[in-house]
């Protein structure tokens, strides 16, 4: 399933198409199993009128063994056409759910823009599984459809007038359903909203559970998790009741309706139309109806629900990309020099900076916002409003994003530790003991994080890494920038949670584990400054001074004021 422009209808009907097969064979099966189902009132009918009331012992162990080889085809016809369509929805959401992560993992981005990562894990799970079973529904709808049909031609061939009742009502009944279902599907898609809403911001605090109790805002957060909990249940609440009317409001009008073939076949027994098997049989199809009317009822709440979810899948994979164009392949011999002209975006007003090659530069803000904007230009999350970014003189935008993102690695001080050992953090194959992997972990001063677990590079560090201390953690997601070796890396703020005698050695790490290869450090340390080529200073969103960190120091207050405050 492609991205573009995808509205809920689509994501239906391509969830629908993919499992066209598996829906076809159990329908085709649940038919079988509706034939039976319609078949056991007419078999009983003809057991009373022949053998129970013609007192024929032999006629009836034959129509009860005929009843019994009906079972056993009923058995194995619905367990195998349920499994066929529980596949086809399990298939379905499974289909979907790796759509919805291709989306939001697309180098281009734009999936998770205004959207909280709890709003996107819950549109991955619940929304797919509630597309996903539409083909179970869609396939039980057509069961539904087969029981009706088989009983109207029996009630037809047993008597005219039931069988006109059941043609002529059922198609009424089944409008009513789908009118009563529009409430239902106004508030599933509410309810879904809220839902989300309460996961990103659960998501949310825990991930910030270190920070908050450090601020002692524990109070506040839960609050505030508390008021969208209860927005989200009010919600989930009031789709519950749009449920309950409308499932008991079909169900009904149902038990109206088969009281009504009831009652029409009770009076055409009395004048004599209808023998008493001929009664019996009809009313046991009266009786049978109520299913495929019941699920019909189901099928409608399915769609329902299915509809509004479909609707917020389609948003996100419909999302326009952060980043436009660009195929073209990085060279393979990257040299490495940066170039920036006019370049405006967020706190950067019309910034030119030459990073060459091969070098360590340094580069202090005044605003942090400027530092966020120049990250977001150089990893290419975002393009700038004007201007160009260059690596060895091509525009990023003509390179594509995802190559481009193996040769300009962008780390992120607030990047995230998977769950898992720290090596496999480190290096994706987990082998932390290789030279290059011992050098990183050493130069990011992570190799004394190491030692302090007790099992070493093995130990896990839980989800997000929290079983490790703010510093530890800034120390690994070094050595992992630096383990990757990328032509370019551009780091940010990757020891504000350090010592200072810790932040030197870093500094010293840093340095001779790059050296040769081009290494921008977006800080305002001066542990880092210090050991850098050439230190840059953003001031009002423009280059505002350049040359070493202790020329900078002694001549430029401005600098001073940023770094050595």
């Amino acid at each position: 399933m492609g991205s573009g422009e995808l509205s809920g209808r689509d994501v239906l009907a391509s969830s629908v198409k993919g499992q066209g097969r598996r829906v076809a064979l159990g329908a085709a099966l649940g038919c079988v199993h509706q034939l039976g189902e319609a078949l056991v009132p007419v078999l009983i009918g003809v057991v009373v009128d022949q053998a129970v009331a013609g007192r024929d012992a032999g006629r009836l162990v034959l129509w009860l063994a005929v009843l019994a080889v009906l079972y056993v085809c009923l058995s194995w016809s619905f367990r195998l056409g349920a499994r066929a369509g529980e596949r086809g929805a399990e298939e379905a959401a499974h289909e979907l759910r790796l759509a919805v992560v291709r989306r939001v993992l697309d180098p281009r981005g734009g999936a998770e823009a205004d959207r909280l990562s709890g709003e996107l894990a819950n549109v991955a799970t619940e929304d797919a599984k509630r597309v996903g079973a539409v083909n179970m529904a869609l396939m039980s709808g057509i069961w539904a459809v087969a029981g009706i049909a088989v009983s109207a031609v029996a009630l037809l061939l047993t008597s005219v007038p039931l069988g006109l009742i059941v043609l002529l009502g059922t198609p009424v009944l089944l409008w009513l359903g789908h009118l009563l279902s529009k409430p239902l599907e106004r508030r599933s898609a509410a309810e879904q909203d809220r839902a989300a809403g309460a996961a990103g911001v659960a998501a949310d605090l825990v991930a910030g559970l270190r920070v908050l109790k450090g601020l002692g805002a524990q109070r506040a957060a839960v609050e505030r998790y508390r008021r969208t909990s209860q927005v989200s249940l009010a919600a989930t609440l009031r789709a519950a009741r749009a449920e309950s009317w409308q499932t008991g409001l079909v169900l009904a009008l149902t038990g109206g309706f088969i009281a009504l073939i009831a009652w029409v076949g009770g009076r055409l027994a009395l004048d004599g139309s209808l023998t008493l098997g001929q009664l019996v049989s009809a009313v046991g199809l009266a009786l049978f109806l109520l299913g495929p009317l019941e699920t019909f009822a189901w099928v409608n709440a399915e769609l329902a629900q299915g509809r509004a979810s479909a609707a917020r899948i389609a948003e996100v994979l419909s999302a326009g990309p952060a980043v436009t164009g660009g195929d073209e392949p990085v060279p393979d011999a990257v040299r490495g020099e940066l170039r920036l002209r006019g370049v405006r975006l967020g706190g950067l007003d019309g910034v030119d900076l030459d990073v060459p090659a091969g070098r360590l530069t340094g580069i202090a803000v005044t605003d942090p916002a400027c530092a966020e904007a120049l990250l977001s230009c150089l990893g290419r999350e975002a393009d700038p409003e004007a201007g160009s970014v260059e690596l060895d003189g091509v525009p990023l935008t003509r390179l594509d994003p995802a190559r481009l993102r193996a040769a300009v690695l962008v780390a992120a001080h607030d990047a995230a530790l998977f769950e898992g050992s720290l090596a496999g953090n480190v290096v994706p194959a987990g082998t932390a003991d290789d030279t290059l992997t011992a050098r990183a972990l050493a130069a990011a001063d992570a190799d004394e994080v190491v030692r302090s677990l007790p099992h070493g590079a093995a130990t896990g560090v839980g989800e997000g890494g929290r079983s490790l201390s703010g510093g530890q953690r800034q120390r690994v997601l070094l050595a992992r920038a630096l383990r990757a070796g990328p032509p370019v890396l551009v780091v940010h703020d990757p020891t504000t949670a350090v010592d200072a005698v810790t932040e030197a050695r870093i500094a010293e790490g840093l340095r001779e584990f790059r050296q040769g290869r081009t290494t921008v450090v977006v800080t305002n340390s001066p542990a880092l400054l210090s050991v850098a080529d050439r230190v840059v200073l953003l001031d009002g969103g423009r280059v505002g001074a350049e040359g070493t960190h202790a020329e900078l120091a002694r001549t430029h207050e401005t600098y001073r004021t940023a770094v050595l405050a």
